[in-house]
């Protein structure tokens, strides 16, 4: 067994976490919003801008 074996288990297991934990994190906000649909901004985008504030015209 090499030097590199055991550091090369704990790399994939970090990244297997992580992924685990973005997977899990990810179920939560679809189940929070009630769809399974990646986010409200891409349905929503590109509609008409906002007016500006008074003053905060450039």
């Amino acid at each position: 067994m090499s030097q590199g074996f055991p550091l090369l288990i704990l790399a994939f297991g970090t990244l297997g976490g992580i992924w685990f934990l973005a997977a899990a994190a990810r179920k939560q906000v679809a189940n929070a919003k009630g769809s399974p649909e990646r986010s409200n901004l891409i349905h929503h985008h590109g509609g008409e801008p906002r007016p500006n504030m008074p003053g905060t015209e450039h």
